[in-house]
């Protein structure tokens, strides 16, 4: 079960026990009254409003502070009503409540026709005193008092919604004075109003955010709109879209102003399922469902109104009942947005990144379930809070670790598991153990995901988790994910994507959330794919710099290179001052740093470019964290797979064959490199030394040298020098030294080869020094004659020609090997003399 609940409120847990101690809880006793005590409300301010009808068959209303775990007892109707809506005030000086007086049959049979079927009242409640009638008529109306901002406060005066079932809304202002230790309402005569909406056919309100969503039907479309009320009194209409839903229905449908039940379960299945979910980042979905003429289908559409989209869904059911009410229960988790089939499926969608399926996790069977919601009476009033109106429970909701862990191990195809790895990345990321647990499962399935590599994803997806909270609008320029799109399906579900107009925004100097959804519909239209940092132009730079000869490397361009790259290797530095389990970073390694360097500076620029708001000095401090916070992502999965191993650092002791562990672990580093190379990604210093040495103690020569041939080792001074110097020259020794020898690049070679002291490498030294030196005198294209070395002895002519020819060109100034001084003509005669000698089979005195 991926969800977890804990019950924040339950009618028996709660409220039962409370009622029992006053004696009201006798007439609950009976089955024929078990549906007498339900939930009738739920306020901004945790304040959970419900009603019972007592031993008398009075109607009681009641209130439960989810804070504070206490009940209190608002108010009592000495007769039994059908308690429609209720609502009251922040400081619970005034109660609205409207339900019905009478139901059709007891109209007609008690010739009632001349009253009014239901009434709005206003009670004052602090303590109880007059009642004020706001409507007495013939079609249903909700109540809703308006809530000022937190923190905000005692205020005289409250705002109230009345919504009728005639298709309008409208807001009555009242005033409360204290008179005798009374607050009673100022207004003597009718209430002030302002009408706030008219011909709507549906209407949502969000509680936390004081706004209203209303739809307005048009001939073959339909418009929504929010009203957004403020704490100064004054509302606006702030949103406008065009919604390609046809709404047939001529009765209101209204979200959350309110739960009766018993009206809810009557309707089901004759209205359309819709609710409006929002975001923290700024996210807005539209979900809805409609009943389904085709026996075993379910479809639903979610239209990402932020991203300009919108997805619908067709479901092919397991297995249905004929009883079974087929409505799509809709959850907001914030992150995502939850299409919950009780029996049937839950769908987990991604709100911020809802372009491929592939991020979206589509549960059956036993994931699926949830317990505690087995019905269809299921509402999600706040984010991350689901209310049963038929139990009148109200649960917190998260996705469970354990679950999505178990998810994340257990599943057998891509799309599930790349779903859940981004998920689990998501919610782990503060969790050490958790995100241990997911680079074991990474390192267990490199071979498995056929479709991604979940190494490239895990880097990827962890640094846009990591790094977004930082700074508004980071989530737009940053990658979130390694793949350009996704082809993979999901059995038995099929989707199609429309486009769809972007709704139009009218506030000013607003923040929060309507920022961020103006934010959001901009990238949009300035084509957000292509905002995203990509390293196309850092991969061919990089190139460029790294063929660049030597002495062209000291460049004012490149010293900022490496200069970005000490401020990246000393501000990871300042994040782990302890011992480092894996023996990386303790060297220097001109290739990665040259890397680190470009980096820094392009994503330097990409953020300059698009963040003009942000200062220079913030930006790049984000980009200092962004790249060490790569190092550090690599630096992770190496420290848990070297613990999950037990490896030490004799690793870089050739004396003795490596361990099945060791040879797991490269295989490991293999992949690692073949997702940086992928991603154009740095390494921390001293990967490719350590990549190396478990290379030689792990691979038979022939499949190490193929490695190095084929760029998957690569040859560094540490490790090379260790081996010339570490291992002895037994006959097998020499051939791997030899063959390591051979393939070093050429300034590589200057400085590691004087460290093995044989025959072989001295002839090998000898050979190169003698051809450099022939080359720089075919440049130079002396004409002149050379003269006769009379000091050379002439035992030998062809060599003593030789060294003639090699001295007077070092007499030039030509020296290769400036920094080895005792690689001389020299050396040169006495390594032909020695070779020589060895080959004739003599003794060399």
């Amino acid at each position: 079960m991926l969800l977890h609940l804990v019950a924040e409120f339950d009618l028996q847990r709660d409220v039962v026990p409370w009622l029992a101690a006053r004696g009201w809880a006798a007439a609950l006793d009976t089955s024929e009254n078990s549906s007498a005590l339900c939930v009738i409300n739920v306020e901004r301010n945790g304040k959970i409003i419900y009603t019972w009808k007592g031993n008398q068959r009075n109607t009681h209303i009641g209130l439960y502070d989810l804070q504070t775990k206490q009940n209190e007892h608002l108010y009592m109707f000495e007769k039994d009503l059908r308690i429609i809506s209720c609502s009251v005030n922040n400081e619970r000086t005034l109660l609205a409540v409207s339900f019905c007086q009478y139901t059709e049959e007891e109209r007609v049979s008690q010739l009632l026709q001349s009253v009014s079927k239901y009434l709005a009242l206003l009670i004052e409640i602090h303590p109880i005193n007059n009642v004020r009638v706001l409507k007495a008529v013939d079609s249903c109306v909700r109540v809703q008092f308006l809530y000022p901002a937190e923190g905000r406060n005692t205020s005289t005066e409250s705002r109230l919604l009345l919504v009728s079932e005639d298709k309008y809304i409208e807001q009555f202002d009242v005033h409360v004075v204290a008179e005798d230790d009374k607050m009673v309402i100022q207004n003597s005569g009718q209430l002030p109003r302002a009408r706030v909406a008219d011909d709507l056919i549906w209407a949502q309100w969000d509680m936390m955010e004081q706004r209203l969503f209303y739809i307005v039907p048009k001939e073959s479309t339909s418009t929504l709109k929010c009203v957004q009320f403020y704490p100064d009194e004054n509302f606006n209409s702030v949103l406008e879209s065009h919604l390609d839903i046809s709404v047939n229905d001529t009765q209101l449908k209204l979200v959350n102003f309110g739960y009766d039940y018993c009206q809810d379960q009557d309707v089901a299945s004759k209205y359309l399922n819709l609710q409006v979910f929002t975001s923290k980042e700024g996210g807005l979905c539209v979900c809805y469902s409609l009943a389904s003429d085709i026996p075993d289908e379910i479809m639903y559409s979610i239209y990402f109104l932020h991203k300009g989209y919108s997805k619908t869904f067709k479901v092919s059911l397991e297995r249905t009942e004929s009883h079974q009410l087929k409505e799509v229960a809709f959850m907001n988790l914030d992150y995502y947005v939850a299409a919950y089939l009780p029996g049937q499926f839950l769908h987990l969608l991604n709100i911020q990144h809802p372009d491929l399926l592939c991020y979206s996790l589509f549960l059956t069977g036993e994931a699926a379930r949830i317990d505690k919601l087995q019905n269809c009476s299921i509402r999600s009033p706040v984010t991350s809070t689901v209310l049963d109106c038929h139990v009148g429970s109200m649960y917190a909701m998260s996705i469970s670790d354990s679950a999505l862990l178990q998810f994340l191990q257990n599943s057998k195809r891509d799309s599930e598991r790349l779903a859940a790895l981004h998920c689990a990345l998501l919610h782990f990321r503060h969790m050490e153990d958790l995100e241990m647990q997911v680079i074991w499962w990474i390192s267990e399935n490199l071979s498995t995901c056929h479709s991604f590599d979940p190494i490239q994803e895990f880097i990827i997806a962890s640094l846009y988790c990591r790094m977004c909270p930082e700074t508004l609008n980071l989530d737009k320029l940053l990658p979130y994910t390694s793949l350009l799109d996704w082809i993979g399906i999901i059995p038995g579900v099929t989707c199609a994507t429309d486009i769809i107009s972007l709704p139009v925004l009218e506030f000013q100097n607003s923040k929060g959330f309507w920022e961020k959804l103006n934010s959001n519909l901009e990238s949009v239209k300035y084509a957000e794919p292509h905002l995203h940092y990509h390293n196309n132009v850092l991969r061919r730079e990089w190139r460029n710099l790294s063929e660049e000869r030597e002495e062209r490397r000291t460049t004012a361009y490149l010293r900022t290179i490496f200069e970005n790259a000490k401020k990246v290797l000393s501000h990871l530095d300042t994040w782990d001052s302890e011992e480092r389990l894996v023996p990386l970073f303790q060297e220097e390694d001109y290739q990665q740093q040259l890397l680190m360097g470009l980096m820094v500076a392009q994503l330097k620029d990409h953020l300059m470019r698009h963040l003009r708001y942000v200062g220079k000095k913030k930006i790049d401090q984000i980009v200092l964290d962004y790249v060490a916070n790569l190092l550090d992502l690599v630096h992770r999965i190496m420290k848990e797979v070297w613990r999950r191993y037990q490896l030490h650092s004799c690793v870089f002791c050739f004396d003795e064959r490596g361990s099945t562990e060791e040879f797991a672990v490269f295989h490991i580093m293999s992949r690692i490199l073949e997702a940086a190379n992928g991603m154009c990604m740095p390494l921390p210093p001293g990967f490719h030394t350590l990549h190396l040495g478990l290379g030689v103690r792990c691979l038979p020569l022939h499949t190490l040298l193929h490695y190095i041939d084929n760029g998957v080792l690569h040859l560094t001074e540490t490790c090379v020098r260790k081996l010339l110097k570490d291992l002895d020259d037994t006959e097998k020794n020499e051939k791997l030294k030899f063959s390591i020898v051979m393939r070093l690049p050429e300034a590589l070679g200057r400085k590691v080869r004087q460290f093995w002291d044989h025959p072989i490498n001295a002839n090998f030294i000898a050979r190169k020094y003698v051809k450099l030196l022939l080359e720089k005198l075919g440049n130079r294209q002396c004409s002149r004659p050379i003269p006769e070395r009379h000091s050379v002895p002439v035992e030998f002519l062809p060599l003593n020609y030789l060294t003639n020819t090699l001295a007077e060109i070092e007499n030039q100034g030509v020296h290769p090997y400036e920094k080895q001084d005792h690689v001389n003509v020299r050396f040169v005669e006495e390594t032909a003399l020695k070779h020589t000698v060895t080959l004739l089979g003599l003794k060399y005195s």
